[in-house]
C-alpha cells in the first residue's frame, strides 16, 4: 500500500519514529503536532540533570543501525546522555525527513476521510496512526484547585516557585519522583526535607556502569506462578538480576499475551510496581545522587497512601499519611499514567467517544488487534487506523521504550504490504 497518505497524530518520540518509517516505505506524510516535533513530554522538558534510563546503545532512532545516536552523541554506547540532548537528536532526525507536512494544530477527532482539526479543519488522510503517548497522569489527590499541590511537574515554571525552605511531598516514588527531586536539589540550596510517598514505598533501582548481557530464560513458563519461580532461580544463579530481567525484555509481550486475565490482574496488583523498579532504572550517576540525598536525610520514601488533605489557613497542605498528619509547602503529583478512560488525554478520548476506539485491557490503553490496530466500540477492527506506543499497553506490556517503540514504527510498513 506504499504511496498512501498516513496522517500520524502526536509528534513526540513515537510520532517521529513512526513517521520515519512510514516515509521510507514510500508514504506521504502529514504529522500533527500542535508544537515542535521531537520533544514530547519525556524529551521536550527535561532539565540538564535528567539523564535517560537507558544507555545510548539502545537509543538510535534507526533499526538498522544500533550506534546512530551513540555516533551522534560522541559518545559510548554504554552512556547515559541527557534527555535534552535526545530530544534534540530526535528534532535532527526529524530534520532530515523529506516528504513530510507538518501541521501544527490540535487534533480533535476522526473523520470518515481523516484527521479533524480544532479550529474545524480537516486532514485529509487513506490511514491514521494515533501517536499520542501516554495517558494523563492519575489523580491520587483531591486537591487539584489549590495553589500549592501541583498536579503536572512538568508545567514550565512550577518546580522553580516551590521555595527551599518548605517540606515538599511527592504523591509517587518512580521515575517522575526521581526528576522531581533533581530539579528540587539542584542547585544545592535546599534546606528543607522532601518525601516521596507511594503504596510499597519503592524507589526505582539503578543501572551497573557496565551492562552485563542480557541472559534468556533456560526454562519457559508456563503461567505467572512459574515465571516468578524461573526468574528468581535464574537470578540467582547468574548473580546479577538485571541480566536476566534484559533477558526477559524480547519475550515479555508474548508472555503478557499468554497469561490469563485473572494472572493479568494479579500482575498489576502484587508484581507490576516491583517490575517497574527493575526494569526502568535510573543512570548510576542518578542513583548515586538520589542515594547521597536519602543519606543525608534531605529525601526519604514512605510506603503507604494519602488518607486526607485539607488546606489550612496560613497556606500549604495538611496530609494525613499513615504515619500521621504532616504539614508540606507543596504537594507534587508525581503519580504514574492513570486509567482510561478517565485518563485518556483529548484525541485518544475523542476516539473512545466516538466509538472509534475501546478501552483496552485493564484500562491501561487503547484496544488493539494483533498487529496495532484500532478495536472500535462495536468490537470490530478499524483497518488503516493504527496505534503506537504507550496507548498499547493492555494489550501489550512492553510498549514504552524507544527499541519497542521502533520496532512498532519498523512492523508498521511490514504489516500494511
Amino acid at each position: 500500500m506504499a504511496g498512501r497518505t498516513v496522517a500520524v497524530v502526536g509528534g513526540g518520540c513515537s510520532g517521529v519514529l513512526a513517521t520515519r518509517e512510514l516515509l521510507r516505505g514510500g508514504d506521504r506524510v502529514a504529522l500533527i503536532e500542535p508544537g515542535e516535533p521531537g520533544g514530547g513530554l519525556a524529551y521536550g522538558t527535561a532539565r540538564p540533570w535528567h539523564l535517560l534510563n537507558s544507555r545510548a546503545g539502545a537509543m538510535s532512532a534507526d533499526p538498522d543501525d544500533p550506534g546512530h545516536f551513540a555516533r551522534w552523541a560522541g559518545c559510548s554506547p554504554d552512556e547515559f546522555r541527557p534527555r535534552a540532548e535526545y530530544g534534540r537528536y530526535l528534532r535532527d532526525v526529524f530534520g532530515g525527513l523529506s516528504g513530510v507536512d507538518v501541521i501544527q494544530a490540535r487534533a480533535t477527532g476522526l473523520t470518515a476521510s481523516g484527521v479533524a482539526l480544532e479550529g474545524g479543519r480537516e486532514v485529509r488522510a487513506d490511514e491514521v496512526v494515533v501517536a499520542t503517548g501516554n495517558p494523563a497522569a492519575a489523580e491520587p489527590a483531591a486537591r487539584r484547585d489549590h495553589p500549592d499541590y501541583i498536579p503536572d511537574p512538568w508545567r514550565p515554571g512550577v518546580l522553580d516557585a516551590i521555595g527551599s525552605d518548605v517540606p515538599v511531598l511527592l504523591v509517587g516514588a518512580g521515575l517522575t519522583a526521581i526528576d522531581v527531586v533533581l530539579t528540587l536539589t539542584a542547585d544545592g540550596r535546599r534546606d528543607a526535607p522532601i518525601t516521596a510517598v507511594s503504596r510499597r514505598g519503592q524507589l526505582p533501582l539503578a543501572h551497573t556502569p557496565v551492562a552485563a548481557p542480557p541472559l534468556p530464560l533456560r526454562e519457559t513458563p508456563g503461567n505467572l506462578r512459574d515465571l516468578v519461580r524461573i526468574v528468581r532461580a535464574e537470578a540467582d544463579r547468574a548473580g546479577d538480576w538485571r541480566a536476566v530481567v534484559d533477558g526477559l525484555r524480547p519475550i515479555i509481550d508474548q508472555l503478557w499475551g499468554s497469561f490469563t486475565h485473572e494472572e493479568q490482574e494479579q500482575f498489576l496488583r502484587h508484581l507490576a510496581r516491583p517490575w517497574e523498579c527493575h526494569r526502568h532504572r535510573m543512570a548510576p550517576p542518578v542513583g548515586a545522587t538520589i542515594d547521597g540525598l536519602r543519606e543525608e536525610g534531605r529525601f526519604e520514601v514512605r510506603s503507604g497512601g494519602i488518607r486526607s488533605m485539607t488546606a489550612p489557613p496560613a497556606g500549604g497542605l495538611l496530609v494525613e499519611l499513615e504515619a500521621g498528619v504532616q504539614w508540606f509547602g507543596a504537594v507534587v503529583n508525581c503519580a504514574g499514567p492513570g486509567r482510561l478512560p478517565a485518563a485518556a488525554g483529548s484525541f485518544a478520548g475523542s476516539l473512545l467517544d466516538a466509538g472509534h476506539a475501546r478501552v483496552g485491557p485493564h484500562g491501561l490503553g487503547l484496544d488493539i488487534d494483533a498487529d496495532g490496530r484500532l478495536i472500535g466500540a462495536d468490537g470490530k477492527v478499524r483497518d488503516g487506523r493504527w496505534v503506537i506506543g504507550p496507548l498499547r499497553r493492555g494489550a501489550q506490556w512492553e510498549t514504552t521504550a524507544v527499541p519497542e517503540i521502533r520496532s512498532q514504527a519498523r512492523a508498521l510498513i511490514d504489516q500494511r504490504k
